[in-house]
């Protein structure tokens, strides 16, 4: 059984009923830039978003330490709504609901299941 899968479909069933609290988001990221042998851009990083469902809440305790600036917010991105992974150098862009916006990403960290990555966001 495909854990991560199961509980994103619970959740994407709850928010098309409800109208929330995950939402159509994407992750922005970009890849490495390439250089020559004499350093010169060969190809420049490339924007990629990826599409995702993701929710906004207000900072956990635990965000609330190092770093932390009112207006900082936790997500949760809903694992088996994402190809890949996310660290921080990420971007989130939550595209619908009461949070729309893009988001710095300052913290991240998945949960034991393997369902959601959790992370402290920045408006960008």
């Amino acid at each position: 059984m495909d854990v991560p899968a199961m509980f994103a479909g619970i959740a994407q069933g709850i928010s098309a009923m409800f109208g929330g609290p995950y939402h159509a988001a994407q992750v922005i990221t970009f890849t490495e830039t390439e250089y020559d042998a004499g350093g010169s851009i060969v190809s420049p990083g490339v924007e990629v978003r990826r599409d995702c469902q993701a929710q906004i809440d207000v900072a956990t305790e635990a965000m609330r330490a190092e770093g932390y600036a009112s207006g900082d917010v936790r997500f949760l991105i809903l694992a088996a709504t994402l190809s890949g992974t996310i660290d921080t150098d990420a971007k989130v862009e939550v595209l619908a609901g009461p949070h729309v916006g893009t988001w710095h990403v300052s913290q991240i960290e998945r949960d034991p299941m393997g369902v959601y990555y959790a992370g402290r966001g920045r408006r960008a």
